[in-house]
């Protein structure tokens, strides 16, 4: 068994990977540990959990909160997991953070990161950025393994992205600066801490786009699609938010250096993806929205081409919560331990 401890257990990353866990066969959570909510249990921040986890709240420097465990999950702010890993890795754990502290894994590349979202450019653990891996299963399976000590799980607009568009970018589909990522998001990615913009007065019946000058995820978009293409892939990035409580939808387009069919594009993806259980391709007809992954892993990737302009077109629906967070976290945790990745997570979505 699994014995595994989670940090910033009472946030939305936190609540998202012990409900997986619970349905997990080969895990047991062993610790739960936060800055708010200490001493309370969590079924009572989370009623509905009552029954199935009432294990309380401990604070990070509680005893309980300091005993080793085979596996950490960080699902915690920039700066956290970089200033704690060390600790938790002198006690045999593997490390699986949410933030962008490792999805790095050199301190110039965490750095142009960090400039970019106007935090310390300064790694606080820039001897560990090389043990890390970029958490995308579907682009990095080989190298999250038992043997790997840390995991910089993707961010949630990021692993849209990168699933919508890797295919393409690795068989040199597109020209490299005609990339638009035009990407929509459910509040619930805001996360759990409370602001006047996130009011229900001034959320319903509201959309709207943020960050223009620069979202945190380009970086890791363009890291990945020019490492498949071989050549720099700059992008233009819209991130927004949109009255749903989770879900993203990324419109993706690329302009095609030759003039292709769907069913040729879609023959490419389905042949990249084949390894892939939780990516589905679809047609350009097929009726489906954010509701038909929610609460789930899957990515569904709907693939169009408009011939007339000679431009692809992709649409991403992810969960925020489950793919785009804790969902991805756990496969990357099946993964380094040697587990099938769909252990805990192959199940369908909930209708209506």
């Amino acid at each position: 068994m699994i014995n595994v401890k989670v940090v910033g257990a009472s946030g939305y990353g936190g609540i998202g990977i012990i409900e997986l866990l619970l349905k997990h066969p080969e895990a047991k959570i062993s610790s739960l540990v936060a800055m708010e909510s200490v001493g309370m249990p969590i079924s009572q921040i989370w009623p509905h959990l009552t029954g199935f986890c009432d294990m309380e709240v401990t604070a990070p420097d509680d005893p309980r909160a300091q005993e080793p465990a085979d596996v950490v999950f960080m699902a915690t702010p920039d700066r956290v997991g970089m200033n704690n890993a060390a600790a938790e890795l002198a006690k045999g754990a593997k490390i699986i953070d949410y933030s962008g502290d490792f999805r790095f894994n050199t301190a110039e590349e965490y750095a142009e990161y960090a400039t970019r979202i106007g935090k310390d450019p300064v790694h606080a653990a820039p001897d560990l950025l090389p043990l890390s891996v970029y958490g995308a299963p579907e682009l990095h399976r080989a190298d999250i393994n038992i043997d790997r000590k840390i995991v910089g799980n993707p961010g949630c607009f990021a692993i849209s992205c990168i699933l919508g568009l890797a295919p393409a970018a690795n068989a040199k589909l597109f020209t490299p600066n005609s990339v638009i990522c035009d990407c929509k998001s459910g509040i619930s990615g805001a996360g759990k801490k409370l602001a006047a913009t996130f009011h229900y007065p001034n959320r319903y019946d509201m959309m709207n786009a943020y960050k223009l000058a620069g979202h945190q995820h380009v970086c890791e978009v363009e890291r990945e699609l020019s490492k498949l293409a071989g050549e720099k892939i700059m992008l233009t990035f819209t991130s927004q938010v949109v009255p749903l409580c989770r879900g993203i939808m990324s419109c993706l387009y690329a302009d095609l250096r030759e003039d292709m069919t769907e069913e040729q594009v879609i023959e490419i993806y389905k042949e990249f993806y084949k390894d892939s259980p939780f990516v589905r391709v679809l047609p350009s007809t097929a009726a489906v929205g954010s509701m038909h992954v929610r609460g789930t892993n899957f990515t569904n990737l709907v693939i169009s081409v408009d011939r007339r302009v000679r431009r692809l077109r992709v649409v991403s629906y992810i969960d925020n919560l489950v793919k785009g967070q804790a969902g991805s976290a756990l496969q990357n945790m099946n993964l380094i331990f040697g587990l099938p990745e769909t252990t805990g997570l192959d199940h369908p979505s909930f209708f209506p």
